[in-house]
């Protein structure tokens, strides 16, 4: 500068300067003043500050300490000195030096603040080291220093927080939030303590706060992601699944990468039965985290209830390749296997998931339907009773078992009986029971009559449905039909069409059997058959709450529900003769003639000829399930064959797909003086018309005993006549009851030798054989096993003859229990109205073997912990 100022204007003037950080020409004043005069206090403080702004920190220290040489009370020239250790490391001499500057200057503030932040730094680095009560102790001497010094309070939030003391530590984050609003750091770690407390609202505000005041704090952000979806999955298993959703998809805009908040999206949307989204997310899960093998176990779920069980397999592999031990995957990849008869891959499997989880009970119940497909029925019910030792609630096992014991009962004992009645006992308590009902009291009303099974257009049900309902009078009744298929409803026939004009379907797929009795009821429904039992996927869980006035067991299970809350059991004369020991809960109803009602079977093909024409050779065969094959059973089959020479025995079922089984099939006949060489083992056919054509090897066929089965049925429609054998059990005598009414009761045995002489002499004249086979089909189709409107009338007749007394019925018009006179015109039109809708629209339920693989769903991931995961659970199902 040109012009001249005095010393006192010059330092006025560069104070100025400095002031706006125009350091360059502050400091150029700076040095005029002292050039006049080098004690100049101000100027040599003011150099040094201008010195220290340009990082000239040695320059700058030497003039502080100048300055406190000339004046050892200069608490700003202290406080300087203080700030340059400080930014050199040194951060107990800067201490020091703010020290003594208090010490100078008491209410020196700058100072104060200065050595709050030293103190704060020296506490961190105490903490860090492990002394974390001396780093306390500087935090709180910070305080000391500068009551307002927010950080010192955040530090010792995180401090109690690591000590997992969180009521301080959240006093201590609050009060540095209240000293600067704006401390972002404070608000996310205030939701992190809350969010861990389980308070997800409060976490949610606390991070919302944060992001408030900084939008782009991925920690926070990422926080407010993993708090929106905990809570989501709260709200969801509280009931709410719509706002679970959408807090899964809030969380989504939070992070988009967010692997946990997709997969339980993908949870959320197999819950609501919408696959193709579950599926989305499950993958959109795997891309963003490819080691969530939960993900890819509950796709494998998805793609085995879909029937894809190649991909299913897939997606199991690939889950056990990211956690070789998880049992859940183990389990059902043995699922998979033992539907696919991989009887030996599957028993590997599932035992692995019992060493990975010793308690795992359903892998147990897994493992009985491994070997109760295996034709090991001892072992079978042995792993259920280990399964209801480890959960005694389970249902699959417990309904397993009961299912499993009818392939052995001779009706020796109530054994089987006081069995099932106990689960019904522990079952019925799981449920509320209803005890009156709203229906309709109009009596002119067509009666409303509701059927519940698992499937009647994929399953085997779907060829049996068209008849019954054909002959329906729909201005006299209202049908409804309850289904649960995971699978779209194939296109219908033009009968079905037909028929669907009259009734109503009700889709229950993945619905609480709970919800299902509330849709009965509201469907006002009189009269409720079930027609499954204690096979796969039933719905006994609904008639346990009695939704109904009247219900109804028909078809689907060879013996009692065990259920109070079922009234009936609809059987026939020959099935369950006035003669029986057999005990059931339900009061039993025996129709004329046959209990069943045969449809054709569309996919069929013709008749072919007896193969022994061509062979030289009689043919015998079953095609049962293997649980079905007794041991009993195959010594009498090997007698038929030791008898008749040359002949041979064909056998078809699932699991002679493993050799294992093949072989100690074969061995045991092989023991009985079977050659190997005459026995023939078909695994599973899939398709239905490669099935029933498989029949065209055979010449007759071999019924199973204790357990006969409604199989009878193809091999007589394809031709095969059928040598059964009469029991003392409704499993038992189902196949007399089905040949008697074809007009062939003398191929029904009522000795194990007459059994023999039976099939010996059949086979004896192939001629003859040859005659009976192509005339079956037709003699059958007459028959009143397939005529459905003398099966009504008949029904019509016998309801008529109910004879005199009383009986405690329900009725139902005004929905309560009454004794009524069986004679008077009132009763019998109930009784009536009943039977004849029961008769005229049941479904025809085709005992069939089949595996139950229940869902158990993943209740959702919270945070970076997988809960419960998809499950496979083998469960009852009558294979034949």
């Amino acid at each position: 500068m040109e012009k001249k100022f005095e010393e006192k204007d010059a330092l006025s003037y560069a104070n100025i300067l400095r002031l706006r950080n125009k350091f360059v020409d502050a400091l150029v004043l700076y040095d005029n003043v002292l050039e006049k005069d080098r004690s100049n206090i101000d100027a040599l403080l003011g150099k040094g500050i201008c010195l220290q702004s340009q990082n000239l920190n040695r320059k700058a220290f030497e003039c502080f300490m100048e300055v406190i040489k000339l004046d050892p009370q200069n608490a700003c020239a202290f406080t300087h000195c203080g700030a340059l250790y400080k930014d050199e490391g040194r951060l107990l001499e800067a201490e020091e030096s703010y020290q003594k500057a208090l010490k100078v200057d008491p209410t020196y503030r700058l100072a104060a603040e200065c050595l709050a932040v030293v103190l704060t730094d020296i506490g961190t680095s105490l903490k860090i080291s492990g002394n974390t009560e001396a780093g306390i102790q500087k935090y709180c001497e910070a305080l000391n220093a500068d009551s307002r010094y927010a950080p010192a309070y955040y530090n010792l939030g995180v401090v109690y927080s690591e000590m997992m003391q969180f009521d301080l530590a959240l006093s201590c984050y609050e009060k540095a939030a209240l000293q600067r609003p704006m401390y972002a750091e404070a608000y996310c770690n205030m939701g992190v303590i809350y969010k861990n407390r389980g308070d997800l609202e409060t976490a949610i505000a606390c991070y919302e706060r944060c992001l408030s005041v900084s939008p782009n704090f991925e920690i926070a952000k990422n926080n407010m992601a993993i708090a929106l979806t905990d809570l989501g999955t709260k709200v969801k298993l509280e009931g709410d699944l719509s706002r679970g959703v959408e807090l899964y998809k809030k969380a989504l805009y939070y992070n988009w990468r967010y692997a946990d908040a997709m997969y339980n999206l993908g949870v959320a949307y197999g819950e609501m039965l919408k696959f193709d989204m579950a599926i989305v997310f499950y993958e959109l899960a795997l891309h963003f985290n490819p080691h969530c093998a939960e993900a890819c176990n509950n796709l494998g779920v998805i793609y085995k209830d879909r029937d894809n069980l190649d991909k299913a397999v897939e997606c199991y592999q690939t889950a056990l390749s990211i956690k070789p031990n998880f049992s859940q995957s183990l389990n059902n990849l043995g699922v998979v296997y033992t539907v696919q008869g991989k009887i030996d891959a599957a028993a590997s499997m599932i035992e692995k998931a019992i060493v990975a989880n010793p308690t795992y009970a359903e892998a147990y119940n897994n493992l009985g339907v491994l070997y109760r497909d295996a034709g090991n029925i001892t072992l079978a019910i042995e792993a259920y009773e280990k399964c209801l030792e480890i959960d005694p609630d389970s249902r699959n096992a417990g309904q397993n078992r009961l299912l499993a014991m009818n392939y052995v009962n001779e009706g020796s004992d109530n054994k089987l009986f006081d069995a099932h009645r106990e689960w019904g006992r522990r079952f019925l308590r799981l449920y509320p029971q209803y005890t009156i009902w709203d229906n309709s009291k109009v009596m002119e009303r067509p009666l409303v009559v509701g059927y519940v099974s698992p499937d009647y257009f994929t399953h085997s049900v779907s060829y049996f449905i068209e008849a019954p309902l054909t002959f329906h009078d729909y201005t006299e009744y209202q049908v409804v039909v309850y289904s649960a298929v995971v699978k779209q409803m194939p296109k219908p026939t033009s009968s079905r069409k037909e028929c669907l004009k009259g009734w109503s379907m009700g889709d229950i797929y993945g619905i609480d059997e709970k919800k299902v009795a509330d849709m009965v009821r509201e469907d006002q429904v009189d009269v409720l058959v079930e027609l499954t039992g204690h096979t796969a996927n039933n719905k006994l869980g609904t008639l346990a709450c009695r939704p109904a006035p009247v219900q109804v067991t028909w078809i689907g299970y060879p013996n009692t529900s065990g259920l109070p809350t079922i009234d009936y059991r609809i059987s026939d004369s020959l099935a369950d003769p006035p003669t029986t020991r057999q005990k059931q809960v339900e009061e039993l109803i025996r129709l004329p003639g046959c209990f069943l009602l045969l449809y054709a079977f569309p996919e069929a093909g013709p008749v072919c000829s007896t193969p022994a024409l061509s062979n030289g050779f009689v043919t015998f065969g079953s095609f049962n399930n293997l649980a079905k094959i007794t041991p009993k059973v195959l010594k009498v089959w090997a007698r038929i064959l030791c008898a008749v020479p040359n002949s041979r025995l064909i056998v078809k079922c699932k699991p002679f797909c493993s050799d294992s089984i093949r072989q100690r099939f074969i061995s045991i006949l092989e023991q009985l003086g079977v050659e190997p060489l005459r026995i023939d083992l078909l695994p599973l056919i899939l398709l239905n018309h490669d099935h029933m054509q498989a029949y065209s090897l055979m010449d007759i066929s071999l019924d199973t005993f204790p357990y006969a089965g409604t199989t009878t049925c193809e091999s007589l429609y394809m031709g095969v006549p059928c040598v059964t054998l009469a029991g003392s059990v409704h499993a038992h005598n189902v196949g007399v009851s089905l040949l008697s009414n074809v007009g062939l009761a003398h191929l029904a045995a009522k000795t194990e030798d007459e059994y023999v002489q039976m099939a010996v002499k059949l086979a004896s004249n192939v001629s003859t054989l040859s005659e009976l086979r192509m005339s079956l089909r037709d003699l059958m189709l007459k028959s009143p096993l397939c005529d459905g409107p003398k099966f009504t009338k008949q029904l019509g007749l016998y309801t008529g003859k109910c004879g005199t007394g009383t009986a405690k019925v329900m009725c139902l018009r005004c929905g309560t229990w009454k004794h009524c006179n069986k004679n008077s015109p009132t009763m019998q039109k109930r009784l009536w109205l009943l039977f004849l809708n029961l008769q005229r629209q049941i479904l025809r339920h085709f005992s069939t073997i089949f595996l139950q693989m229940q869902m158990v769903v993943s209740q959702d991931r919270l945070q970076a912990k997988r809960h419960l995961n998809f499950e496979n659970n083998l469960s009852n199902g009558v294979l034949n």
